[in-house]
């Protein structure tokens, strides 16, 4: 790829179409990195290595937008987003909230903003304490953090129970009495007990059934739109993801490999990976030969030993040799929208039109093919 081609990635250039309550990012992270240490030997343990979970990975969230993180499962999207609210300790890079840098704050440091990060949690089933009522567990933060609402804290959690659409009169009960779609509603209503300006959403409805999974997805979408509240929204299904958020970065094993606003995203993307999700996504119109099918081999590597170059090679039908001595940088494409960020040395063309013959790279899959056909 020719210098003419590209230009490299700026903050503003990564940050179209939002919904501009400010032009500066309410947080803004730069190569982030987490790597969980793996420790051998006996009787004495030394480290033997590393489990690269997270990569260098930059992105920027401004106020009252919604980002969609998302990826196959165990391409760090969970970890990012639990650095994110300093659940866990960066290994490297940079967290900016609100012009102050948290990437090593002590707890002392992050207690003035802990309430303005909060979080909900993947499994509702997990994240409520069993021995508590609901009205506990929404008051919890509120009196950990001393927050004394105007008519008392008993008041604020029945109204937040109207908020997210529970009976307020629910306030004495115990989180087994409710559905998995009530619960996960418990969750949200929890983390809006502080009035937070960012919420990071990790997978809040991939536990839920399909019919309540709408009603969630619906819910959160009213509260960034009334309340102004930023969203991180990591999931895996893409269709939720287009619904929800307004841009959408896309992960592969613990690094970026495209970034850009969400019609530009899903009708021109450009990395091989982004296609390939995006061919899986099923199709509910019965003309299905108007979309590009790819299937791809194998698992994605292990983040222990990562493939070296674009991590992505080992599983791309674009890959060449410079692929496998180089790392793409996230860079900007020439003929792609301004802020759609790409890594890829050999990017494709920017449609989901149907291909002339199908990508297909798993030879198990041909076979299968045949044999059925036969």
């Amino acid at each position: 790829m020719s210098e003419k081609n590209t230009k490299t990635a700026s903050t503003e250039a990564a940050e179209p179409q939002r919904d501009p309550v400010s032009s500066e990012p309410l947080l803004e992270v730069k190569e982030l990195t987490k790597h969980f240490p793996i420790y051998g030997g006996f009787p004495i343990k030394r480290k033997v290595g590393a489990v690269q979970a997270v990569d260098g990975v930059s992105l920027n969230v401004y106020p009252g937008e919604s980002l969609g993180l998302v990826g196959e499962s165990g391409c760090g999207k969970s970890t990012t987003g639990r650095l994110l609210t300093r659940l866990l300790e960066p290994t490297g890079g940079s967290i900016t909230y609100a012009g102050q840098d948290i990437t090593h704050a002590s707890r002392k440091q992050l207690a003035p903003i802990r309430s303005e990060i909060q979080m909900i949690f993947q499994d509702p089933y997990a994240s409520l304490n069993p021995r508590q009522t609901v009205g506990n567990i929404i008051a919890s933060p509120m009196e950990i953090n001393g927050v004394n609402p105007p008519n008392g804290r008993e008041a604020r959690v029945r109204e937040l129970l109207e908020i997210v659409g529970l009976n307020p009169e629910h306030y004495n009960r115990f989180p087994h009495e409710f559905s998995g779609g009530q619960r996960q509603r418990i969750g949200v209503a929890r983390a809006l007990g502080l009035q937070p300006k960012l919420i990071i959403a990790d997978e809040p409805v991939s536990a839920l059934d399909v019919s309540i999974q709408a009603q969630v997805v619906n819910l959160l979408q009213d509260l960034r739109r009334d309340l102004g509240i930023a969203f991180v929204f990591i999931a895996h299904d893409l269709s939720i993801v287009r619904h929800f958020s307004q841009r959408v970065a896309v992960m592969y094993l613990g690094k970026l490999v495209e970034i850009a606003d969400r019609d530009s995203l899903y009708n021109g993307p450009r990395h091989p990976y982004t296609h390939a999700l995006l061919s899986a996504v099923p199709e509910t119109d019965i003309d299905v030969a108007k979309r590009e099918r790819i299937r791809l081999a194998g698992d994605v590597p292990s983040p222990i030993m990562p493939p070296s170059g674009c991590r992505f090679r080992t599983r791309c039908w674009k890959a060449q040799d410079k692929c496998a001595t180089e790392e793409p940088p996230l860079v900007q494409l020439a003929g792609s929208r301004a802020g759609h960020l790409t890594a890829c040395h050999f990017p494709e063309e920017p449609t989901i039109a149907p291909r002339d013959e199908d990508v297909v790279l798993d030879p198990g899959l041909v076979s299968m093919e045949k044999g059925s056909s036969e």
